[in-house]
Formats: structure tokens, C-alpha cells, sequence
């Protein structure tokens, strides 16, 4: 259940300086949903275990109204969080859900799931972020698994420095969010700010770590982040502060990385060409059951 505690921030010593920022790539996927694309393929080694950010916001129903529809996965985790509009899942392995506002879809995809994600809206707007996070090569071929956790059900805490946090996964002064993961061990928190206000972010050195703001702008230390623009975190310190001049709203990832080797094909990914292959087989063979 969602919390409103007022909480006082951390403090950091040693906060972490922005490495460099990343402008999204314009893109579509499914049947010609349009989104950016923030975290892309050059950067899965940078931001391991994280493997795609896309972020789609839109009011145009032209822009979305084909969905995703029936794909396959292999490998790692689909983290779907809304913040408007209406989304359908269905998958191989039995699971179905309504994706809605505030709130969030977890996909393991494991060994092998084929899903959909289509629009229960005819206008409106529609947006949100898919992110993908990658699973330890000992978890890859595990059973699929999906939870939906609905808007209420996710922590939120407000910080006597005037920001609101809702903690999708690991934790946050104290707040324990909505998942946890073991392995990768991801904070996945959505911050919205008020003029004037600053959140203390405390994370582990290795850990690696960006912000996503996707509201207004930010500052972490000397350097700005404008909307739409991904900051990727310098490694080291003991966490971040992140300033608000005016409202502004954004994401913080961060999370463990696994320094495994990562092999890409479309919508699998897993550590070596010869996996990769047989997860194709697997595919065109019918496999992707969930059983």
C-alpha cells in the first residue's frame, strides 16, 4: 500500500557528477507505435544491467493506436510503467492485465514468452516507459513470470525538501518499493519536484546509474539537464543530489551491474551467438509456450 510519509533526505558526501547527457532517437516499434528511444544498444555495456529506455507520450491516436502486437522475448525483463492512458497484456504463458495510470507491468521473460500490448482507448493521451533490464546468464532460461502492480500499490513518500517519490523497485530513504531483484538489484524511482526543491539519492559507488527528466529540468551539480535528455551518472561517491529550479519531473535508475557478456538479436538477448540461435529455433520450433 502507498505511503504519504513526510521523510527528511539523505545526506551525501560525496554526490556523483553527470558523465555526459544522451539525446533520444526517434523511432517506432510494434505496429508503428511512435516513441524515443533513450537508452539504446551502444550504451547497454555503459549501463549494464539496463538494456532500453523508451519513453512515448502522445495525444495523437495515430501515433499509438496499433500497439505491440503478439512478439516474442528471451533473456531479461520488461518494466512497463504508465503514466497515461490504458494498456491490454497477454501472453504465451497464461497472463493477462490492464496496464492504467500510475501504474506498472513487470514481464520476466525468462526462456521464452510471446505477448502483446494493445491500447484499450480510441483517443487520449498515451504515455509511459518500457524499460529493459537484463537477467544473470544463470536466470535466462528460468519459468516466465508477470506481475501487474496497480498505481496504489506503489510506495510514495514525500521529503521535507518538497519532492514526491514513488518507489517502483529497490529502496529509498527507508521505503522499501513495489519489487526487488536480487542480481541486479534496480532502483526505479519516478521523482516529481516542486520549485525550489532537491532530493539525496544515496546509491553504492559501482552501481551504475542515470536520470531520465521528463518534466522541466534539472541540475545535478554544475550541469543541467533538460527535458528529454537522459543523464548518464559518473561512477564513485555515495550518491547523487538532483536540484528543481521550478516543477519538474524525472526518473532515477540505477542497479548492479552484472559484467556479463551481453548478444543482442532483436528481442532476445542473452551471452553468446550460439544462444542466441537456439533461442531463434526455440522460436520458429513453437517453444515460446511459457510451460
Amino acid at each position: 500500500m502507498s505511503t504519504a510519509t513526510l521523510v527528511r533526505h539523505d545526506t551525501i558526501a560525496q554526490p556523483r557528477e553527470v558523465e555526459r547527457l544522451v539525446a533520444g532517437q526517434a523511432t517506432s516499434d510494434g505496429a508503428g507505435v511512435k516513441l524515443t528511444r533513450v537508452l539504446t544498444q551502444p550504451l547497454q555495456r555503459r549501463l549494464d544491467p539496463y538494456l532500453m529506455l523508451d519513453a512515448f507520450g502522445t495525444d495523437r491516436r495515430e501515433d499509438y493506436i496499433g500497439g505491440f502486437p503478439d512478439h516474442p522475448h528471451r533473456g531479461f525483463e520488461t518494466i512497463t510503467y504508465m503514466i497515461a492512458g490504458r494498456m491490454r497484456h497477454r501472453d504465451s504463458a497464461g497472463h493477462e492485465g490492464l496496464l492504467s495510470n500510475g501504474g506498472v507491468q513487470w514481464m520476466t521473460a525468462g526462456r521464452g514468452v510471446v505477448h502483446s500490448e494493445l491500447p484499450e482507448q480510441e483517443d487520449g493521451r498515451m504515455e509511459g516507459f518500457q524499460l529493459w533490464l537484463n537477467l544473470p546468464a544463470a536466470d535466462k532460461m528460468k519459468a516466465p513470470w508477470y506481475r501487474d502492480i496497480q498505481s496504489d500499490e506503489i510506495p510514495e513518500f514525500t521529503t521535507d525538501a518538497g519532492v514526491t517519490a514513488r518507489v517502483i523497485a529497490g529502496a529509498s530513504h527507508g521505503i522499501d518499493g513495489a519489487l526487488q531483484r536480487q542480481g541486479t538489484q534496480p532502483l526505479y524511482l519516478d521523482l516529481h519536484f516542486d520549485a525550489g526543491s532537491h532530493f539525496a539519492q544515496a546509491l553504492p559507488a559501482t552501481h551504475n546509474a542515470f536520470v531520465y527528466v521528463y518534466r522541466g529540468e534539472l541540475r545535478v551539480g554544475n550541469a543541467a539537464v533538460p527535458s528529454q535528455r537522459m543523464a548518464i551518472l559518473r561512477n564513485g561517491g555515495d550518491g547523487v543530489v538532483l536540484h528543481a529550479d521550478a516543477p519538474a519531473r524525472a526518473l532515477l535508475i540505477a542497479g548492479a551491474p552484472l559484467n556479463e557478456p551481453i548478444v543482442q538479436y532483436g528481442p532476445f538477448v542473452m551471452n553468446s551467438k550460439e544462444e542466441i540461435f537456439q533461442a531463434v529455433q526455440d522460436f520458429q520450433a513453437g517453444k515460446f509456450t511459457g510451460a
